[in-house]
This record gives C-alpha cells, sequence and structure tokens, in this order.
C-alpha cells in the first residue's frame, strides 16, 4: 500500500512545476493557502500566548505565573479537541471570521487596558482576556488551517501548494521572532499591553482579507472546487453558486479528475 500510493503521487505530480502554482486559477489558491497558514501568526498569538507575562505584571510571582501559563496550554488543547465537534457543523470561514474577530477584539482591550499606569487589576485582566484569546485560537485559527491548506489546492499542485504556503508561515515566523520580545521587554520598547495595538493591526489586516478572499470549501468535491476557481467565484458566493460537475466535459477540474483515476488505475494493475 505504502509503494501503490508513493507511485500514484509520483504521477499525479508528473509534468507540474512549482510555477504552475502561479499560474491561473491556481496562484489564487497558492495566496490562499499561503495566507491562510500567515495567519496562524498574523493574528497575533505570539503576542497573545503570553499569559505568564501579564500575569507577574500583576505581582504574581514567576512560579505561579508558570503554572498560570501551562493551564493556559491546557485550554488551548481543550479548544482544539472542541474543534473536532464544531468543525464538521461550522464552516471554515465562519470558524476563521468569527475566531479573529474574536482576536481582534481581545488585542484591542488588552492594547488599551497597556496605557494606564501598571496595576495588579490590570495584569489579572489583561491575562484571563489573554486566555480568552488562546482558547479562541485553539477552536479556530489553529486547527481550521490546517483543514484548508489540505482542500484550496489543486489535486495535482497540493504538495507543491503546501511546500510553498510552509515556507511562506515560516518567513512570517521569523518576522514575528524579532518583533515580539522588544515589544514586551522592559529594556527595549516596553510597551507592555500597548502591544495589542501592534498585533491587533496584524490581525485586522487578515480579517479584512478572510472576509474578501477566502473561500467555503466545507462539503465541495475535489471537482467543484476546480470549477469554481476556474470560473473566478467571489469567494463570498462559493456557497451559493451550484455547479453541476457532469455537465462540464471540458473544464480542467474534470480533467485532472480523470488523471487521478487513470493514475490510480493504472498503479492498481500493477500492484
Amino acid at each position: 500500500m505504502i509503494a501503490h500510493t508513493n507511485e500514484l503521487e509520483l504521477q499525479l505530480q508528473e509534468g507540474t512545476s512549482y510555477l504552475d502554482c502561479f499560474r491561473g486559477p491556481n496562484l489564487r489558491r497558492t495566496e490562499i493557502a499561503s495566507v491562510v497558514w500567515m495567519t496562524q501568526v498574523l493574528c497575533g498569538i505570539w503576542f497573545g500566548g503570553n499569559v505568564t507575562y501579564f500575569l507577574q505584571q500583576a505581582g504574581f510571582n514567576p512560579d505561579k505565573s508558570f503554572d498560570f501559563g501551562i493551564g493556559t496550554n491546557g485550554i488551548a488543547l481543550a479548544g482544539t479537541i472542541a474543534s473536532w465537534f464544531v468543525m464538521p457543523r461550522v464552516g471554515r470561514r465562519t470558524l476563521y471570521l468569527v475566531g479573529l474577530s474574536v482576536m481582534f477584539t481581545v488585542l484591542m482591550v488588552v492594547g488599551f487596558l497597556g496605557i494606564p499606569t501598571p496595576r495588579p487589576w490590570i495584569g489579572w485582566t489583561s491575562g484571563a482576556l489573554m486566555m480568552i484569546f488562546v482558547a479562541t485560537y485553539g477552536v479556530t485559527v489553529g486547527p481550521v488551517c490546517y483543514c484548508l491548506v489540505a482542500e484550496i489546492p489543486s489535486t495535482r499542485l497540493r504538495i507543491k501548494t503546501v511546500v510553498l504556503a510552509r515556507n511562506a508561515y515560516l518567513i512570517v515566523s521569523i518576522v514575528a521572532n524579532f518583533l515580539n520580545p522588544p515589544i514586551l521587554n522592559p529594556t527595549a520598547w516596553n510597551l507592555r499591553g500597548k502591544g495589542g495595538f501592534i498585533w491587533c493591526g496584524f490581525c485586522l489586516s487578515v480579517l479584512v482579507w478572510t472576509y474578501f478572499r477566502l473561500p467555503e470549501p466545507k462539503g465541495l468535491s475535489t471537482t467543484e472546487l476546480d470549477i469554481l476557481f476556474e470560473d473566478g467565484v467571489s469567494a463570498r458566493d462559493f456557497r451559493k453558486v451550484h455547479v453541476d460537475p457532469f455537465e462540464r466535459g471540458n473544464n480542467k477540474g474534470e480533467e485532472e479528475d480523470a488523471r487521478v483515476a487513470i493514475a490510480a488505475s493504472a498503479t492498481t494493475e500493477k500492484v
């Protein structure tokens, strides 16, 4: 079975290159897969996950703050488990929009809480809001990203598109790793909670992008997605437009599905 799967994938990728990911409708699919993955960073999780820092601002000793940080990881895990039951019932686009809206609001509030002179209640409130942020991320952007990255690319270019999207994520992660420490470091910018304003700006940008550019792939077959992308259907209309794959004998999506079927059949005969 492993040999069969490997040979099938080799046949599907035959004649393709990374340049194909930037041609025609595949350019849009590459953009979506890349930005969806970049959103895991741009939503502000690098900043929002620092519950320990905000609790220390509230006067907690480092040991107790660390314990709360471990608890926050448990909240994130619970959120991810909850997503298993939410995703089959709620669309990916909806989860991204709701999740980013909540995270944007939390970052904005934390930013305003960082303006006054630090007080224990401000640290408490900021820490509690960050826990809500992490829980929201765990249910929405965190796990849903991987569904979208797998569903959006075309069949023949899926592996190459995922590679490009992952590289885009890593580039943004490197930038975030340089940006976030000085925001919180008392010897650098020392913005404290006001750093939420910086990250809520990034979060707002991907929220707007999600509304206009992220389609809803839930419940759609590979062929239906191919037709919708080929026709240039607006992201907001993906669930409104009805397509019949059997009436589109000349569309590229059907050709790709046929190629998949032929490759699978040929490989099965060899096995």
